[in-house]
């Protein structure tokens, strides 16, 4: 992490775990063990624990996200969420282009790019995921996929609104596996980003870019992983939904 440059980001992502009524317990837990963290916390909770995660998390320092959001204002798109509905409740960031969401739900990049850019007009923060997958690493192609994904998701994002962007590099093979990327691993293809950005934009703009590790980050590989210059945060799956496995997260960004 370089504190300095760009804001470390720890976010969990629940995925579709926790009732409203469970939400409201499990942020009750978090709250106090990361009210002193020097970073930005943020619970990224499915649709129907947004309203009780807001109300849970009033007047501290965690933030709300979602975990998708469609590209048109309203319409004929039956089980999406619009930015504007998410925006109204109180919801600041978003998860966009989660590989589970590409795998499952026929996410492509061109839709990542639409959502990313109606989530930016709504005044919402989106957290891009890119990766590759086991297969795509084999054969040495990650630089590729990565600047692909890099590229068409961030199409006609413009440098001011990357101000409001953060990337999530998530080896697929790595989510949910229980493998994890080492630490110099993640540290490569997190700064391959940032090289990228810098080819789009400028050294100054990818500087300022929070480029998390989103691949089994967990309370005991959060220390290595964190003390790479270029993995500016995490982007949890299963440890967030443990209050003190999340909170020895936070605690590690916060160094």
């Amino acid at each position: 992490m370089d504190k300095a440059k760009r804001k470390a980001i720890i976010a969990g992502n629940w995925k579709m775990n926790k009732t409203p009524k469970e939400a409201t317990t499990l942020l009750n837990a978090i709250t106090p063990l990361v009210a002193d963290a020097d970073c930005e916390v943020i619970a990224c909770v499915p649709y129907v624990d947004l309203a009780a995660a807001i109300e849970a998390t009033a007047g501290t320092n965690v933030k709300i996200g979602a975990e998708n959001c469609h590209w048109a204002e309203s319409g004929a798109f039956t089980g999406e969420i619009s930015t504007g509905m998410l925006k109204e409740v109180g919801v600041e960031y978003v998860v966009l282009g989660h590989s589970e969401r590409r795998q499952y739900f026929g996410e492509t990049d061109e839709t990542v790019n639409k959502r990313t850019k109606a989530a930016l007009a709504a005044g919402l923060k989106p957290i891009v995921c890119v990766g590759e997958l086991l297969w795509e690493r084999e054969c040495n192609i990650t630089e590729e996929v990565i600047a692909r994904q890099i590229k068409l998701d961030l199409w006609d994002v413009t440098e001011e609104e990357l101000k409001n962007v953060v990337i999530a590099y998530e080896p697929v093979w790595a989510i949910g596996t229980g493998k994890t990327a080492t630490a110099d691993q993640a540290e490569e293809v997190c700064a391959f980003i940032r090289a990228q950005l810098a080819k789009l934009y400028n050294q100054d703009a990818a500087d300022a870019v929070t480029i998390q590790y989103g691949g089994s980050m967990n309370d005991g590989n959060a220390d290595e992983l964190l003390s790479k210059i270029d993995v500016d945060g995490g982007l949890i799956g299963g440890a967030s939904l443990v209050a003190e496995k999340f909170a020895a997260i936070v605690k590690a960004a916060s160094k």
